[in-house]
C-alpha cells in the first residue's frame, strides 16, 4: 500500500491557463497513470486533510458537479483508505515541521505513514526524499 499525496490529483485534474513545461507535462501524465491504477483497484491510503487540500485547489479547475463526483467517488472506493485526523495528530505534524523542513500537511503524511507502516508515497514533493525510510513514487 502507498500513501497518496494531494499533488497527484492536482497535477492530474488541474487545467492550467498557460503552457506547461516538459517536466510539468510529464508529471501530469504520470499523475493520470496513478489515477488509472487507483481506478483499477490499487490500494492506497490518504487523509481527510489531504482530500481537503485537493478540494481547495480543484474547486477552481472543476465544476462543482465534477468535484463532487471526484470526492464522493474516492470515499466510496474500497481500495482507498481515508484516515481521520485528530487535533493531536495535526499538532504532532506541526511539531515535526522544523525537523523535517516540510509543511504541516506533508509532515502529517509522514506521521500517518509511520503509524500505518507505509513506506512508499505517490508524490511529486521532493521533501519526502529527505525522509530516509520513505520511498517516493514515481
Amino acid at each position: 500500500m502507498r500513501f497518496l499525496d494531494a499533488n497527484v490529483f492536482i497535477y492530474a485534474y488541474y487545467k492550467p491557463t498557460r503552457e506547461l513545461t516538459e517536466k510539468q507535462k510529464q508529471m501530469k501524465e504520470r499523475s493520470k497513470e496513478i489515477i488509472r491504477k487507483l481506478n483499477e483497484g490499487e490500494e492506497v491510503i490518504t487523509t481527510v486533510v489531504h482530500l481537503s487540500e485537493v478540494s481547495n485547489i480543484l474547486k477552481r479547475a472543476l465544476s462543482m458537479e465534477d468535484l463532487y463526483s471526484l470526492l464522493i467517488g474516492l470515499f466510496s472506493m474500497d481500495n482507498v483508505r481515508i484516515v481521520d485526523v485528530t487535533k493531536d495528530d495535526y499538532l504532532g505534524a506541526i511539531e515535526m515541521m522544523s525537523e523535517l523542513k516540510m509543511d504541516p500537511n506533508d509532515c502529517l503524511a509522514v506521521e500517518v505513514m509511520g503509524s500505518e507502516n507505509v513506506n512508499e508515497i505517490y508524490t511529486f514533493d521532493k521533501g519526502f526524499g529527505d525522509v530516509l525510510w520513505i520511498k517516493r513514487v514515481p
